[in-house]
């Protein structure tokens, strides 16, 4: 583990103190309370090359060095106050960020709005703590769209960290910089076992629970995961053909009515046949996605929570959720 200055603990601490101060926002808008300004490197070095310019000047009384460092100097000037309203009146929203999976970066879209007649360009947005950074240039009186990564530690529901956006424009001579503490939350699934087991075979529904009157016996309700024996007239071949499209050799058959409602799948903690908690919640991940790929109703069954059998996009979240927070 490499040595770590007390300087650096200290700016460490700073910065966290400061950021903890700021409110949490979903749109910011800059102005002269949150928009900082600081000379870089190259601003520092002007300024001595200036001061070496002014005594030159004086001591030789050279008319043309005085002109050429007040030159200089009022450029830098100008440049200092141009950085400063390339970054204020700018607005800051962020776009609600979708749900990622371990392991992979979540995607934060940002979209710099800009009221100024005058166009604003070499806007650097980026992550804190992070190398992931976007560049944009706002036209006048239009708006940008930027996109940053950002790769959560683990499976759960995060808050984001905070984002910076920053300026050298024109001269680079000035770093404009303001930070950036967002209030949305992204979801972070468990990752999904590749290639996972099928579907486990459904379970038997309860006494009482039989399929409706009137149904003939050729009819089909649902559909389930294929199984081996199968009749072809009972695949469902235009899924079959998505499926290939998407890389996966996953069948679907139609299940006749009468027997539907005789059996449900249930997703089952203890039925997963690994040990490990990351890996029962991987495989119960890919299979609560294949389901749902498939249009089956099914239900989870986890540590201290049951949810109840259901299909569709809205159900199939709540149960990734559920693993998440598992």
């Amino acid at each position: 583990m490499p040595m770590r200055w007390p300087t650096t603990r200290l700016q460490e601490r700073v910065q966290a103190w400061f950021a903890s101060r700021l409110p949490r926002t979903d749109s910011l808008t800059l102005g002269q309370h949150n928009v900082y300004i600081l000379p870089t490197r190259a601003g520092w070095m002007m300024a001595v090359t200036l001061m070496v310019l002014l005594l030159a000047s004086i001591n030789y009384q050279l008319n043309l060095g005085y002109l050429l460092t007040f030159l200089l100097a009022g450029s830098a000037v100008v440049g200092m106050h141009m950085s400063h309203a390339n970054l204020r009146g700018l607005t800051l929203k962020l776009q609600s960020p979708p749900p990622c999976f371990a392991g992979s970066p979540a995607r934060l879209t940002v979209v710099l709005d800009s009221q100024r007649l005058q166009a604003r360009h070499g806007i650097n947005l980026l992550v804190s703590g992070q190398a992931s950074d976007a560049w944009a240039d706002v036209p006048p009186e239009g708006s940008a769209t930027a996109e940053v990564a950002w790769l959560p530690p683990h499976r759960g529901h995060h808050e984001l960290p905070n984002l910076q956006a920053n300026t050298r424009y024109p001269m680079g001579f000035f770093r404009v910089w303001t930070v950036w503490r967002p209030a949305a939350r992204v979801w972070v699934y468990p990752a999904p076992e590749v290639p996972a087991p099928p579907l486990p075979a459904g379970e038997p529904v309860a006494q009482g629970l039989h399929p409706a009157h009137g149904v003939g016996a050729g009819e089909f309700d649902g559909v389930r995961a294929y199984r081996r024996g199968d009749a072809l007239k009972t695949i469902v071949w235009k899924r079959a053909a998505q499926a290939m499209a998407r890389g996966s050799a996953d069948l679907t058959s139609r299940e006749q009515a009468r027997t539907a409602h005789h059996q449900m799948l249930w997703l089952d903690w203890h039925h997963t046949q690994v040990t490990g908690p990351e890996q029962r919640l991987a495989r119960l991940t890919a299979w609560v996605l294949r389901a749902d790929q498939q249009g089956q109703t099914f239900g989870l069954r986890l540590p201290g929570m049951t949810i109840a059998p259901d299909h569709g996009a809205a159900h199939t979240q709540r149960c990734l959720e559920a693993l998440a927070l598992c």
